[in-house]
């Protein structure tokens, strides 16, 4: 099953507090292709009133080029030396980030994270993962596959990447849950474990 993964990385000059008298971190949000990172992300850093940021859009603004055409250029290793750059610049202060992925397929970027802060991981079955992506068209490790080969490529790729997925902190299962009510359950589990305070005051999820 697929599954979410928030880090929360250590800010070294972030000044913003979770409530309960602590700095806020970087929150770092890991999954397949479909998990919902991106919506589910985007709505957290609004509960939490925190910056978001998206490693695939800063990638693609840094090389000036769509994720596609870094694969169809440099290939994947391009790619992830690309990635490994934009976490390493992130690190320095708090955001709500959504990670490509396979960026923990990278050992220096799992040593970064590790080192760094909380994982949460997004996880969801792959049958819910190839209804969410569709055709595929605008992924470049499913792009030009039928339906058959994409169901097939994305168990492939979740059985390699699931042991790092695993070592999350979170992990919050997202079959059949809008974004709204993953965001609010990840929100809960931060409480829970004393990474966000319960005072926290969070704007709503609608």
């Amino acid at each position: 099953m697929l599954s979410l993964v928030v880090y929360y990385c250590s800010c070294r000059n972030g000044v913003r507090s979770n409530g309960a008298g602590k700095a806020l971190e970087t929150i770092w949000i890991v999954g397949m292709m479909g998990s919902g990172k991106s919506a589910v992300g985007r709505l957290l850093a609004r509960m939490l009133k925190a910056p978001l940021r998206d490693t695939d859009e800063a990638i693609a603004k840094e090389a000036g080029m769509s994720i596609p055409e870094i694969f169809q250029k440099e290939g994947e290793p391009g790619f992830r030396t690309r990635e490994l750059r934009v976490v390493e610049n992130l690190c320095t202060d708090p955001h709500v980030v959504s990670l490509g992925g396979g960026a923990l397929t990278q050992a220096a970027l799992r040593e970064l994270v590790q080192k760094h802060g909380t994982l949460v991981y997004l996880r969801a079955r792959p049958e819910t993962l190839l209804q969410r992506v569709g055709d595929g068209s605008s992924r470049p490790l499913l792009a030009n596959l039928s339906r058959k080969e994409r169901s097939l490529r994305i168990q492939e790729l979740l059985e390699a990447r699931e042991p790092d997925y695993a070592k999350a902190t979170i992990i919050i299962d997202t079959d059949r849950k809008r974004p709204g009510a993953v965001a609010s359950e990840l929100l809960d589990r931060l409480r829970e474990q004393g990474i966000v305070g319960n005072d926290t005051d969070v704007e709503g999820s609608t």
